[in-house]
């Protein structure tokens, strides 16, 4: 992988217009707690694993919580079937996506299918497709929420204007 475009290597370069100190990669390596050979296979993508302390060091040095989702979206077998948001985009549009997942109609006819289909116990094969209609509305809310938590993050920390 071309290190411009590694996500290691991005976070990063980003971060350094904020702190001189991760403008080398033999001073971040330092920061990080791992050899400047190491970080450069992190960001050059050398290493098949990054591993995850190493990854939530880089995200929180590098004000990056990006970084943490794409490891778990991507490494983590757990959460490759997740819902989790890796990139960070305006937060006016995912402001208004959430708003949009959030509308009460919507949100009451979910809630009405639920009961339907739970009230016995039982899911039957017609009470399937419900369900699953249910969950990638809910796995769509979730992006959302995700999104909307990193973009909040990076705003609170103060390195995204959200302008």
């Amino acid at each position: 992988m071309n290190e411009n475009q590694n996500i290691y290597f991005q976070a990063r370069k980003n971060a350094s217009k904020c702190n001189d100190r991760l403008s080398s990669r033999e001073s971040a390596a330092e920061l990080i707690g791992v050899s400047p050979s190491s970080l450069a296979d992190y960001e050059l993508g050398n290493t098949k694993v990054v591993p995850v302390d190493k990854v939530v060091l880089m995200a929180d040095l590098y004000n990056c919580p990006e970084l943490k989702n794409s490891y778990c979206k991507n490494e983590c077998p757990i959460g490759k079937g997740m819902p989790i948001a890796t990139t960070v985009r305006g937060i006016e549009g995912i402001a208004l996506r959430v708003l949009k997942e959030f509308d009460v109609s919507r949100l009451e006819e979910m809630r009405k299918q639920i009961i339907d289909i739970t009230a016995d116990g039982k899911i039957t094969p017609d009470e399937e497709v419900v369900l699953v209609e249910l969950l990638e509305n809910l796995d769509r809310i979730g992006m959302a929420i995700s999104e909307f938590r990193l973009a909040g993050t990076k705003i609170l920390k103060g390195t995204v204007k959200d302008d």
